[in-house]
């Protein structure tokens, strides 16, 4: 497992340099190295460095690297788009919508202060929305020389970190809805992943899925594999590959009909597995040697555990999957995996923790209070785990085998998308702003710091 090694030390080494390029970080991981304050209030201010309005609504994560901080959002012409959170079934898409502007922000991360913005794209939306999602769902990714932001049918887009368009493609309309309701549109949602200079894209839609890479430079296609899938919303996970004696990279995706794993130079499929919930969502994550995927939706809702020498058809031949726990999978959120433990909370607050090595259950716990949906996906650092729900109210537990609460925090705005973590700060998309948060001193009731934007904004 020399490679596993090298991945970890590679790991260590990219969060070290407190760069968070990606949905949920370095590796999806969800875990930074820093230690983010446990108690805050934007209220009052406590340890609220500083807070931005972001114009238009967006479920995309911000980004981090360097001293900059990136995301996207799709600011409407004309009136405010709606957005409906909670726990509820309704399919029925938001309809008449005005048109857009599809637009990539770059924040100073020390003030907040909006540096530059571009619009990608502008028109009507190809693509009716969920009334609980966004047209700027995908999180962009950069690799410190590229920044690639993905709005599904309206197009994938590069610049280099000073806003300067690199080259942009269209991969025409990418249909992502209910596939037992065709007229039930929902959003396309995979977030782009840029690793080994490829940008990895997933787009399981209605009609002529594909996973592929591209060339981060000049965004020329390497390779493309069609899927058969339903559509999906995860976003692909690059991780170590260790099969039949051969070391090396592979893309790694969620799915009902496919679940699999890809060569990342070629999109040669290693491994595949068919089987849970029927609206995949949370996105692939990887630790000790281990692939976890979790779905919950329809019959399915199963935790799988998969090992990193996985080949073949995993549905005839399971010898690769380590465990599973079949009723406990998660619909919404990516689960964490940290210390050797696995972190699940499911869309009503119940968070429970397994033993990875075993899928031992170790508890599982209501989060106090927890009368709202959850769908941002948690995160970690300083030995803590940090859990936000639709509300914008964050739960601060202690990582570990023992459920143990130390904070519970208020925000004030929605809370859909998942944070970032950079050094000793948390960075939280609101449904209005993006907060950082990070220790103050004792005097700083006072209010936060407002990031500016440029003028003509």
């Amino acid at each position: 497992m020399r490679l596993c090694a090298i991945h970890f030390l590679a790991l260590a080494a990219w969060a070290a340099d407190t760069n968070w390029p990606q949905f949920r970080g370095p590796s999806a991981s969800g875990v930074g190295t820093g230690s983010p304050p446990i108690e805050w209030n934007a209220e009052s201010g406590k340890n609220i460095l500083w807070k931005t309005a972001i114009p238009g609504l967006g479920h995309s994560s911000p980004i981090i690297w360097g001293d900059r901080v990136f995301l996207t959002s799709a600011v409407p012409a004309t009136g405010e788009a709606s957005l409906k959170v909670g726990l509820y079934g309704d399919v029925t898409p938001v309809k008449g919508e005005p048109a857009q502007s599809f637009r990539i922000y770059c924040l100073d991360r020390g003030s907040g202060k909006i540096l530059w913005e571009r619009t990608a794209a502008s028109g009507p939306p190809k693509i009716m929305r969920h009334p609980k999602s966004t047209h700027a769902n995908p999180t962009p990714a950069t690799d410190g020389k590229h920044l690639v932001a993905f709005f599904g049918s309206e197009g994938l887009y590069s610049y280099d970190l000073s806003g300067t368009l690199r080259w942009k493609k269209d991969f025409g309309v990418l249909d992502s809805g209910f596939y037992t309701a065709p007229n039930a549109q929902w959003g396309f949602a995979s977030s782009p992943v840029i690793f080994e200079n490829r940008v990895v894209i997933q787009a399981d839609v209605q009609k002529n899925s594909f996973l592929a890479a591209l060339e981060a430079g000049s965004g020329k296609e390497l390779w493309r594999a069609p899927r058969n899938d339903v559509p999906t919303w995860g976003t692909p996970t690059v991780m170590p590959y260790t099969a039949r004696g051969a070391e090396g990279w592979q893309v790694v995706v969620n799915g009902w009909k496919h679940i699999g794993g890809y060569d990342l130079k070629t999109g040669r499929e290693l491994w595949k597995l068919q089987g849970g919930g029927d609206i995949p969502v949370p996105t692939p994550v990887f630790l000790d040697g281990l692939a976890v995927i979790t779905s919950a939706h329809g019959q399915g809702r199963p935790i799988i555990a998969i090992r990193a020498d996985a080949a073949g058809d995993l549905t005839k031949d399971r010898s690769a999957i380590a465990w599973v726990q079949e009723r406990a999978g998660n619909y919404m959120q990516t689960p964490l995996l940290h210390g050797g433990l696995g972190y699940f909370c499911f869309d009503n607050g119940v968070l429970t923790v397994y033993r990875l090595a075993t899928g031992e259950r170790l508890y599982q716990q209501r989060l106090a209070g927890a009368v709202s949906g959850f769908s941002s996906s948690p995160v970690a650092a300083g030995g803590r785990l940090y859990i936000t729900n639709e509300e914008g109210h964050s739960y601060v537990l202690a990582l570990g085998p023992e459920y143990k609460l130390l904070a519970e925090n208020e925000l004030g705005e929605t809370v859909m998308a998942t944070p970032a973590i950079s050094g000793d700060v948390l960075y939280i998309r609101g449904g209005r702003h993006l907060f950082a948060i990070g220790a103050t001193p004792a005097r700083s009731e006072a209010r936060p710091h407002e990031g500016r934007p440029p003028n003509g904004l």
